[in-house]
């Protein structure tokens, strides 16, 4: 505390400095009255740090309308405004509005310029926020970074909660200056903000109205405004923490669905992202998936521009990394400073979460969720609800992996079927076939039908060889690692023809495999899967061309690849489902392509052609 002249009539009597209870100036105050349950305790009905706990609500109240008649002209005046005061403050259950109201109420009560509150962090070392009033939006940016109380008058609070009311802030030997651009304060008032006897913040006001100093009543109202709001403030933290679970849990369960929902992996992947970003309010939402190399990659990206980080690779030596694969959560206070980060994304964030997404002792990868450069921390209850998330969505990831293998393992079996009809059934027939018309061939004596007969017979030996050779490729399992876009694109359409009943045509312009990255690749992949499987599901075709042009460019001039799926089918209701189609749109965009769809190939424009294209 700064040294004051004892023989000021200001401070001759001031609270703050001493151990007194708080009194206005005057030798017949009724407040000077004592607890009948104590009489070594002073009575104050204004005063909730007292020992009023001991009255019950109708002695207390009838004690406090009959002290007020002894009460000073001043004091009394601003009863009615205290208890509007109280009233206001505890109405609502948002947080951050419930503190805008606070400092505002108390600016008005106490006469003041400037009001904020300071909410002290987990630690007890700093502010992880800083609320104000009076201040304007373009003074708060040109002043910038708000004050974070390791130093200075907002620090000594901090580590020393009580009460402190000073002539001139200035003077005082902990002031540690004003940042540019701050307005001038002199006069200044802090009082702490206790949320079930423990401290959340503390309330400052700076700048009498007036021009003159913050004296004993303003204190008092202000320490009674306090309490009050330390109810308000518990209340509201109650509900936002118990909106907050419900949010977690509600974005829990649409990770499950969008997982379980059969879709495509990569876009259940992405609604991860997506719900990750949403619920802890970060810049963006990255999940990773272990690399071919070692390391993670980045395989799906909820955030302004996607396509900055889609495939880039932490590399395995990252000592993230190591902790991420043994199943541990990594907490980052400044991504930008930290030693630790070391991939060129870094220096775009500031405190993020990685949390394994580990389930049954098995690592399946990583969620991160980076906040802005100098965005708040995360509280703990963050952490512990994101890392319940993650827990979630790798279990999740796990059965969705489980139903898919379930499902590949059907087709298997139904391909196996298929090729052994064919060999049993088909083949046997066509050669049954074949050696009857010989025999007729054979026998007949016109020139005629010998010849005709004999390129039936050749057209049924390569009918037969085609045959064998489709029922070759139905016994064979997928290459694990494909030597290019083009043989991709093949296995996709023999993999489709299975369900459909026929094989689609394909046709590729340009060298598709030189030209095509493997991130594009990748994406245009499941975009060709996507639309074969809604015209399987939905189209009803009878005919389905595919057309793969690296030789495509986009409006404005950049080169580009473009995947042309169309058919003869029923085409899309007006009101039908567009997820799919979102879905290629999306997928799209995230690389700076676009997505749309059209009129088909049968007759009339009948059917659907939907066109997908990225920049090479």
């Amino acid at each position: 505390m700064s040294e004051q002249d004892p023989n000021h009539p200001q401070h001759s009597k001031d609270p703050i400095h001493s151990d007194q209870p708080l009194k206005p100036s005057g030798s017949a105050d009724p407040l000077d009255r004592h607890n009948p349950r104590d009489p070594s305790a002073p009575f104050d009905p204004l005063d909730p740090t007292g020992p009023r706990d001991s009255l019950d609500a109708a002695t207390e109240a009838t004690e406090a309308t009959r002290t007020l008649q002894g009460l000073s002209t001043e004091l009394t005046a601003r009863v009615p405004r205290l208890l509007e005061a109280m009233r206001s403050v505890g109405t609502g259950l948002e947080l951050h509005s419930t503190l805008d109201r606070i400092c505002e109420t108390a600016a008005e009560l106490a006469h003041s310029r400037y009001a904020a509150i300071g909410v002290v962090d987990e630690e007890g070392k700093g502010l992880s926020d800083f609320v104000t009033y009076g201040v304007s939006d373009e003074v708060a940016n040109r002043i910038g970074r708000r004050p974070d109380g390791h130093r200075g008058l907002l620090g000594a609070l901090i580590h020393d909660p009580r009460p402190l009311r000073l002539a001139d802030l200035t003077a005082d030997p902990r002031f540690s200056g004003f940042p540019p651009g701050h307005p001038p304060m002199r006069t200044f008032l802090g009082v702490p903000i206790r949320v079930q006897g423990e401290i959340f913040g503390n309330l400052y006001l700076a700048e009498k109205v007036d021009g003159g100093e913050f004296n004993d009543y303003d204190l008092h109202m202000v320490r009674v405004l306090a309490t009050e709001a330390g109810i308000a403030i518990g209340n509201a933290r109650l509900y936002e923490a118990a909106r907050q679970r419900e949010r977690w849990i509600d974005g829990s369960v649409a990770v499950t669905t969008a997982l379980l929902s059969g879709g495509d992996a990569d876009d259940a992947l992405s609604v991860v992202a997506e719900q990750a970003r949403h619920l802890a309010g970060s810049a963006a939402g990255i999940v990773l998936l272990p690399a071919e190399d070692g390391g993670l990659e980045i395989v799906a990206v909820s955030a302004d521009d996607p396509s900055a980080s889609l495939g880039v690779i932490i590399p395995a030596h990252s000592p993230v990394v190591a902790r991420l694969l043994s199943g541990e959560a990594v907490f980052i206070d400044d991504s930008a400073t930290d030693s630790r980060m070391i991939t060129r994304l870094a220096d775009r964030f500031g405190p993020s979460m990685m949390l394994p997404l580990h389930s049954g002792g098995r690592v399946l990868g990583a969620l991160a969720t980076p906040r802005a450069r100098g965005g708040r921390p995360f509280t703990e209850t963050e952490r512990t609800l994101a890392t319940q998330f993650a827990s979630q969505a790798a279990l999740a990831l796990m059965m969705a992996e489980a139903q898919r293998d379930r499902e590949r393992l059907a087709v298997y079996e139904d391909r196996d079927r298929i090729a052994r009809d064919l060999h049993d059934l088909v083949i046997q027939r066509l050669f049954a076939t074949g050696m009857m018309l010989e025999s007729a061939q054979r026998r007949s004596d016109v020139p005629e039908v010998q010849t005709g007969v004999g390129r039936a017979v050749d057209e049924l030996d390569v009918t037969i060889q085609e045959i064998r050779t489709a029922i070759f490729a139905l016994q064979q399992e997928p290459a694990e690692a494909p030597s290019g876009l083009r043989t991709r694109v093949l296995r996709e359409i023999n993999m489709a023809a299975v369900p459909l009943g026929f094989k689609p045509s394909h046709r590729f312009l340009g060298p598709v495999d030189s030209l095509v990255g493997e991130l594009t690749g990748k994406n245009l992949i499941a975009a060709l899967r996507e639309a074969l499987s809604n015209a399987f599901r939905h189209a009803g075709a009878a005919r389905i061309d595919v057309v793969v042009d690296a030789t495509a460019t986009l409006p404005d001039g950049r080169d580009a690849v473009r995947l042309s799926v169309a058919d003869d089918g029923v085409g899309i209701p007006p009101g039908g489902r567009r997820s799919g189609l979102r879905n290629l749109a999306r997928r799209a965009e995230s690389l700076g392509g676009a997505s749309w769809f059209g009129p088909g190939i049968g007759e009339d424009g009948a059917g659907t052609t939907v066109v997908w294209q990225a920049p090479l």
